[in-house]
């Protein structure tokens, strides 16, 4: 298996048990030990056998811990391919049904392999715990299909799951889903949208669902950026180069005008750092490409 590849569609269905947090309660911890992990994997086994009872037969494999949304959606899912890959190397034990629970924990505060939350995502309220199933490819799609349609319509965790994750986290959880990776993915999408982000998110979308793929940003008064090749590329414009694409038509015949220029390519310069600071955050690697005025800026980003 080549590492860096992702989880087969057809053997895997990746997701995440999600749990939204009352925001003013802190989170006592973000991850479990194996002992506290093993009897919350047994219940999100059960929840997931009772949206498709196929999902019983298939080997469930869940981690600990808690992370942010951003840390699971990135490309090629490192965090789900983290997960397969350790549990293809454990020995297996905990029978659920047909199928298998895997559940890793903490080691003296330590978790096994990459999947240790990073404390800069720390304190969001939403937080998640990935899960991956495999098995047999036919049963895996067919799972795959009906969580597609039923998890985000009607997956809302057993009670009993939800309390056991406020009591082994030692957090306050207001609500306690399953989502797929895709569920996930269309609930960032809205939130990016409300937070003014609209425009990157079909470029985002494509690194995470297709990262082999080619997308554009090219809406001014946006940053122009291109996707491809695995990396995002912003174009990087001279305050001269900046104003030929943006601020053509622009009066700089008074000291007064002069400075909203100014001020308008500030602030287009902080959207372009906050831009390359979303993308970074979902592990999409960011290249920034000077771009003189008289340039074609979409072949220098090419």
């Amino acid at each position: 298996m080549d590492p860096t590849a992702p989880p087969a569609a057809d053997l895997h269905v990746l997701g995440a048990l999600a749990l939204e947090l009352d925001g003013a309660a802190p989170v006592a911890r973000d991850r479990l030990d194996q002992a506290g992990t093993g009897p919350l994997a047994d219940l999100v086994a059960r929840d997931l056998a009772g949206f498709c009872a196929e999902a019983a037969d298939l080997e469930l494999v869940l981690v600990g811990a808690l992370y942010d949304p951003v840390e699971l959606l990135r490309p090629g899912w490192p965090l789900h391919r983290e997960l397969d890959q350790l549990a293809a190397r454990a020995p297996r034990s905990g029978i659920t049904g047909g199928g298998r629970v895997i559940a890793f924990g903490s080691h003296e505060g330590r978790l096994p392999g990459a999947l240790a939350p990073s404390p800069d995502f720390a304190g969001g309220p939403l937080r998640l715990l990935p899960f991956v199933l495999t098995g047999e490819a036919g049963a895996v799609a067919r799972v795959g299909d009906a969580f597609e349609r039923e998890l985000i319509e009607r997956g809302m965790a057993g009670a009993d799951t939800a309390l056991a994750a406020q009591d082994a986290f030692g957090l306050r959880v207001e609500h306690a889903r399953y989502l797929t990776v895709h569920d996930l993915a269309a609930m960032t999408a809205l939130q990016y949208e409300h937070a003014g982000l609209a425009a990157l998110w079909p470029l985002l979308e494509t690194a995470l669902l297709q990262p082999g793929g080619e997308a554009w940003l090219d809406q001014p008064p946006e940053p122009l950026l291109h996707y491809v090749d695995g990396e995002a590329r912003i174009a990087l414009f001279s305050p001269a180069a900046w104003r030929t694409r943006y601020a053509a038509d622009a009066a700089c015949d008074s000291e007064q005008a002069r400075v909203r220029l100014q001020r308008q390519h500030q602030h287009f310069e902080a959207r372009q750092r906050q831009i390359a600071a979303v993308l970074g955050a979902h592990g999409v690697p960011v290249n920034f490409v000077h771009c003189e005025r008289d340039s074609d800026y979409r072949v220098e980003l090419s």
